[in-house]
This record gives structure tokens, sequence and C-alpha cells, in this order.
């Protein structure tokens, strides 16, 4: 990987200073660097680290992803998965594929977090960006209007830096929550859950070839999602002071919790690990010039796959608001509706993992039986895998209380297959032909396109959400009033 240009000389101020450069920091310095907004990310390790939890990309991501320059990047290095899986050993409970979702990726990208933030970390460099490794955040103070950051680096020395906005980007632990005086309310459960990257011997497959799969037998749950280069990912519920899985540990899971039959041989522990899931949500994702996003504002179960990619739409949402506020397009006040709209998907987030997680973790074998009995039940009922489909791929996000009546609501997702987006630009869909055989244009941030079939104008925020419907269908007079599409 290219390396990020000299990393030791912090500026005295800039517009926005990112701490923390996992998936989150990372898609949040790209967008902005996108945008043209000055900033500065650091991270307090040396190097991306491996054996990290997050093991799949969802579409929804993925076409985020593809507006900063770096979804087929990520896909080339990842697999393809068809969806999720539901198992008692080898009997199929129920699957949720992919197949027939509305987006660009009708698949779940299996691909490690580690190759994720390696992904990441290359584009950034390409854009001209850089990771001050060996940076750690100490501090803050509030400065109006923004705040003065102390960092150390990696040299002991101290620096102050001045920043317009601060973004904590940096875990469970955030030092910028805990020094913005945010409340992190939630649970800590008691459960330890195992995690190991191995490579099997060659033999008979532990999951589907394009499913990650959750088993859930009598024994316990066993997460097993197949990643690229032969890897497999295995993630399950253990007893408290376990130490981190062994080939043998390994094995025994697989014979007790996997597909039935023939014992699985562990090759290599790539990494190993154990962690305890918690449950919270920020009261605030904003305090002033202080934003949280990823794990810092959120953090669940491993259920779904879901965390890594709330994280990183947490980055979407918010980039391109900085970006409006800074360059003067809008007033301060949108970045109020970062929270409004991030922290009621990451609440509805943690409700849902939880709830998933105690189910799949129950020790009681007949209520283990019961449970698949209705599983299985659910999966004949029509209708309930494409629900469940859309919800884990994250489509159905949607910034809006509006019941749905059949028509266009501002805050649901435009799929990018009925508006290809333009990079990080507004876009303006108009219906009929295009112009003179010109399908796109640009008018400064907003990008123009012309739909065949489209039933009325539509414009897209640059995160892919829906601004208004039924808008001017001139692009010079929706240029010069975009203000007044902005999320109230």
């Amino acid at each position: 990987m290219p390396k990020s240009p000299a990393a030791h000389s912090l500026p005295c101020r800039t517009d926005v200073l990112i701490s923390g450069a996992g998936p989150t920091g990372l898609v949040l310095a790209a967008s902005l660097r996108r945008l043209g907004v000055d900033h500065v990310l650091i991270d307090r390790d040396a190097g991306i680290q491996p054996g990290s939890k997050a093991a799949a990309v969802q579409p929804r991501t993925l076409e985020y992803l593809d507006r900063i320059g770096v979804g087929a990047a990520l896909v080339e290095r990842g697999k393809k998965g068809r969806g999720f899986c539901l198992r008692d050993r080898d009997r199929t409970l129920l699957r949720a594929c992919y197949d027939r979702l509305d987006t660009p990726h009708p698949y779940m990208l299996l691909a490690s977090q580690q190759t994720t933030e390696e992904v990441l970390a290359r584009r950034l460099v390409e854009l001209g960006g850089a990771v001050h490794r060996e940076h750690r955040l100490l501090g803050f103070i509030a400065d109006f209007p923004g705040v003065t950051a102390t960092v150390a680096g990696p040299d002991g020395a101290v620096h102050a830096l001045t920043a317009r906005y601060l973004v904590g980007c940096d875990g469970i632990y955030s030092t910028v929550r805990t020094a913005a005086g945010i409340a992190f309310p939630g649970d800590s459960p008691e459960q330890l859950f195992a995690l190991a990257d191995v490579r099997l011997a060659p033999g008979r497959q532990t999951t589907t070839s394009d499913d990650a799969a959750f088993y859930l037998s009598e024994a316990g749950l066993l997460l097993m999602s197949p990643l690229s280069d032969g890897l497999h990912r295995l993630v399950a519920p253990v007893a408290a002071g376990t130490s981190a899985p062994g080939a043998d540990d390994v094995e025994r899971l697989l014979a007790t919790r996997g597909p039935a039959g023939k014992r699985q041989r562990v090759l290599e522990i790539v990494a190993a690990s154990t962690y305890r899931a918690q449950e919270r949500v920020a009261e605030q994702f904003r305090a002033g010039p202080v934003f949280l996003a990823g794990d810092a504002a959120h953090t669940h179960s491993p259920a779904g796959a879901q965390g890594m990619n709330t994280g990183m739409q947490d980055a979407g949402n918010l980039a391109w608001k900085l970006h409006a506020v800074l360059s003067g397009a809008a007033p301060e006040t949108l970045l109020d509706s970062y929270h409004r709209e991030r922290q009621p998907v990451a609440a509805q987030l943690v409700a849902l993992t939880s709830q998933f997680a105690r189910i799949a973790t129950l020790a009681d074998p007949a209520a283990s039986r019961r449970r698949n009995a209705l599983l299985a039940a659910a999966a004949a009922t029509p209708g309930i895998t494409d629900w469940l489909a859309a919800t884990l791929a994250q489509l159905d996000i949607a910034y809006t209380d509006e019941p749905d009546l059949g028509h266009p609501r501002p805050g649901t997702r435009v799929s990018p297959l009925a508006v290809p987006p333009d990079g990080l630009r507004w876009t303006l869909a108009l219906p009929g032909e295009p112009r003179r055989g010109i399908t796109a244009s640009r008018r400064g941030e907003l990008a123009v396109r012309y739909i065949r079939n489209l039933p009325t104008t539509l414009l897209v925020r640059p995160d892919g959400h829906l601004a208004a419907s039924g808008v001017p269908g001139d692009p010079a007079t929706v240029a010069e009033r975009l203000g007044q599409y902005l999320p109230r």
C-alpha cells in the first residue's frame, strides 16, 4: 500500500479534526477530501490492526463507497455472499438472500475489517490525504467557535491544534465522548464472545459457499463467514474467563455447533481474540462543535454484521453537511440534523441486534428447539425473508416519519439504479428523454440527469437520500434554492 505523506508535522489549525482512523474515520476523511474540506485525521496506532471484528460490508454502505470512488476496489478484495443463512447443524432454517434487492450491489461483501481499512486508507492517499499515525488526542477545550485540541505525537511532544469541528471516531472508549461529557447509556451483557480468523484443511465446506451462516444448535451459537483468500471468520459465545481460541478450541466449536459429520481441521489461526459486546447509544451525537460517529456513538452485539456499516454511514451523513456549512452554502443549524437523523438509526439497530443476540444465544436446549421451529415457520411466511434481507442490507433506512403512501418521501433512500450518482454532488433527476444526447451535466454542486419514465423530478442529497420531489425542472433555479431543501 502506498505510504501516507509525512505525517509528523501537524498543522496549527484545521477545519475538521478527526480522532480515530478506523473505517468510520477513514470514510469521513476520504469524503471530506473529495469535497475539498481541510481536515486532519489522527490515530493512536502505528498502523492498521489485524483481527478486527467486522467481516461484512452491506449493500447500502457499498452504494456510499461508490460515491467516494472506493467501492469497486473493495469489492475486488472481498467475496460476494448471497446473504445470511440460519442453520441448525445441516438443516437450513431460514435464508435471507440479497439477489432480488434493488441495488447495484445485490450481495453482502465478505471482507475483514482489516481489508476494508486497507482499501479505504489507500483511497485516502490517492486523494492526497494522510493519516497521522501514533498521534493521540489528550483532550480539548472550547475555543469559540470551535475547539483547541491537545495531541501527543509519536515522539511524546504535545501539540495544540485549533479546529472548527472535532469528530470522535475513536471507538467505544472514546476520549472525545468522555471529554465532551456526553452520556453513553445502555447495558454491558456478561456474555463473552470468541473471535477467530482461520484457514481450514481442504474438504467438507463449513458453510454454504456464498452465505454467512448462523449455526443455532442446542450446543450454542456459531457464526461463520467465508472471507477472501480461503479464510473463515468464526464468532461464538463462550464461557467467562475463556482465553483467545486456539486450533483445538475452533475445531471443538465446529464439531459441536457447526455442520454435523466429518470433523474440520484447522491449518492456521490468523488472528484470535475474545471480547464483550456492549449495547449502548450516546445521548447526543453532537455537542456544539463536537460530533460522535461509529463505535464512539453506538455499540452492540455482532449479530447481523451491522456496526461497522452503520459507522461508515454516519460518516457519509455528516461529511456533506460539514462541507455545506464550512463553504457557506448552509446555516450552522444544518449540523443539528446529524443527530436527529442518525441517533434513531443507531437506537433501532441496538434494539434489533440485542433481541437477535438474546434469541440466538439461548442456553436451554428445549428453548433452542422451539426457537428453531419458529424460525423455520417464519421462513415459510411470504415476504418475511425479503423484508429481513432489505433490513440487514440497510436499504430500508429512512430519515422520515411520514407513512408510505406510495409517493416519494423526503429522507428515503434513492436507489442508484434509478438515479445514478455523481460522486458527492447533489443530483437533480429530470423526467424525459436525454436532451441533445446529454444524459448528465453539472451546475456547480448540482449534477443533472435526464431519466426516461421518471414520474416526477427528484432532488437527491449527496448521501443518496431524497431531499425533495416535484422540484422545478430548471437546474439553475434548483441550484439557487438548494438551501430550502436542506433537512430541518
